[in-house]
């Protein structure tokens, strides 16, 4: 069986505008400046006290946890604003509809988001019965650290000649890289293209409708840990 790993925010689903706001609140309720809407975005996908430690390295930890806690209460809030829910990318539904339904293939999760966000993501789409394994940021060492993909691996009997990493940043490939799995970086999330090229991505993808014809070609080449 062949795993195919999908980062979620930046991969599956757009969720930069709540992102951005809730980094913004967080910051103004703590009287501090708010990082650029680039910084904000360069770290989605990191942890969020990774996160939160890239953007203010000068905080000290318990200010840094008062942060993450006031972002999570921001966030939370914006999910109930169906405005600012989290949009699936063109395809991003009908795709994973059509990977599910294959006999070789096994589906899996491995993201900075926390289970509950994931949970309500997949609650919402009807997901939970498509993925055989969902590693979070609450059970793993953040991105580009190999643990996700190890443990999704361990769970599903996979090895990593047989396994794909789907995301959008620069930490999935390094993380796909680490674990000796297939990287593949899409063209339309939070990081450019040149640098997921630079972290290690075997091919680079424009439309979502692309990835079955991707995750083949992805598989038969070489590849070696970092």
């Amino acid at each position: 069986m062949k795993l195919v790993v999908f980062d979620c925010d930046g991969t599956i689903v757009d969720s930069q505008a709540g992102i951005v706001l809730s980094m913004d609140h967080a910051f103004s309720a703590m009287n501090l400046v708010p990082p650029a809407r680039a910084a904000t975005l360069s770290v989605v996908g990191l942890s969020l006290p990774e996160a939160i430690s890239v953007l203010a390295p000068d905080l000290d930890r318990a200010s840094r946890a008062e942060l993450a806690e006031i972002y999570k209460s921001a966030f939370r809030e914006l999910k109930h604003d169906p405005a600012e829910s989290e949009i699936l990318f063109p395809n991003a539904k009908e795709t994973i509809a059509q990977l599910a339904l294959r006999d070789d293939h096994l589906l899996g999760v491995a993201t900075g988001k926390s289970r509950r966000g994931v949970d309500r993501l997949f609650q919402r789409e009807g997901w939970h019965e498509s993925f055989a394994t969902i590693q979070t940021a609450d059970d793993h060492p953040s991105k580009p650290h190999p643990s996700m993909l190890l443990r999704a691996m361990l769970e599903t009997d996979t090895t990593p000649d047989l396994a794909v990493m789907i995301g959008d940043t620069t930490y999935d490939m390094e993380m796909a890289r680490a674990a000796g799995v297939a990287a593949i970086g899409v063209a339309w999330g939070y990081h450019e293209v040149a640098a997921l090229k630079d972290a290690g991505a075997h091919l680079i993808i424009e439309r979502f409708e692309d990835l079955p014809d991707a995750i083949e070609r992805a598989l038969g080449m070489e590849r070696c840990e970092a």
